[in-house]
């Protein structure tokens, strides 16, 4: 066990084999992405244990940090995508009874983000209620909440603004979405805040640079001033937690629910791992802990800020 205590928080990276086992007085929730290779690349394996976990734990809710449906997003809500990918893979019970609340990565911008809007009235797990959105979340009896504030950032990023295979990515309004971003994070007084976007702030990657830095322009000043306590992404199909030395907000980048990708190093990481999985979070009034778990059902990886 690696144990590593910084000011305000503290660091516990270990193996273990089981799955984690949270309170049930807790906000539980877990986070997927990059899913949607018809069950292969391990995609099935994920599936079966995030509805081990959602059957033996407290969880609230799922959130889908972008690229649920690899590799073109669907056509229209009867697309036979929504069952090759989504419907026939994620079949345990308790994934029904827990919300899905979405929001579209890049390869959605491929297809109809309009579609995956209104998938939400055919499915009653899954929420999409527009491209960007927020929610509160009780964490204790006091009534004191934790913010989730989910964002659409193909958009904001130059590179599938400019391309004209990613749909209508250049027809959105950045400037309105980002001054949605600030006004949504000021007027909160969420004892916790947390955004969830498809593209990372940072990350070690051999993807396009340009994508992290129009989101470290535009995005990470609005996190920074608004002392949000965790951003949450998807997109580099590894496992990574990043916290540079200047910055309060913690970074972590959960890794593709199918087919990952090995992990390219940085200095600003915590901790990096190449398995494909999925990731848990529990929110108490004292403390956010968060569990990386692979594609066996191995706990790679926990955390707890204080």
């Amino acid at each position: 066990m690696l144990a590593v205590l910084f000011t305000g928080c503290q660091v516990t990276a270990q193996e273990q084999s089981d799955l984690p086992q949270l309170s049930s007085e807790n906000f539980n929730f877990m986070v997927a992405s990059d899913m949607g290779r018809r069950g292969e690349s391990e995609q099935q394996n994920i599936a079966d244990l995030m509805g081990k976990i959602a059957t033996t734990e407290k969880i609230r809710l799922l959130a889908v940090a972008g690229d649920p449906i690899h590799d073109k997003g669907v056509k229209s809500i009867d697309d036979e995508e929504w069952n090759l990918k989504i419907e026939n893979i994620y079949t345990a019970p308790s994934l029904y009874t827990i919300p899905w609340y979405v929001i579209s990565g890049n390869h959605e911008y491929n297809g109809s983000i309009q579609a995956i809007l209104d998938y939400s009235s055919v499915s009653e797990r899954w929420n999409a209620p527009a491209r960007y959105f927020s929610l509160e979340q009780t964490i204790d009896s006091n009534g004191q909440k934790c913010l989730l504030v989910f964002i659409d950032t193909p958009p904001l990023i130059d590179k599938y603004r400019t391309e004209e295979k990613y749909s209508d990515a250049g027809e959105q309004d950045m400037d309105a979405q980002l001054q949605w971003i600030e006004e949504t994070l000021v007027s909160s007084d969420a004892r916790w805040k947390i955004v969830i976007g498809h593209h990372p702030v940072y990350a070690g990657t051999t993807k396009a640079e340009s994508e992290r830095t129009d989101i470290q322009e535009r995005v990470n000043p609005i996190l920074t001033r608004n002392n949000v306590d965790l951003y949450i992404c998807g997109h580099i199909h590894n496992f990574q937690h990043i916290q540079p030395q200047d910055s309060k907000v913690h970074y972590v980048v959960n890794s593709s629910a199918s087919q990952s990708r090995p992990v390219e190093k940085n200095q600003k990481m915590l901790f990096s791992n190449p398995d494909p999985g999925f990731s848990v979070f529990s929110v108490s009034t004292d403390s956010i802990k968060f569990y990386m778990v692979n594609h066996t059902g191995e706990t790679v990886y926990n955390y707890v800020i204080k």
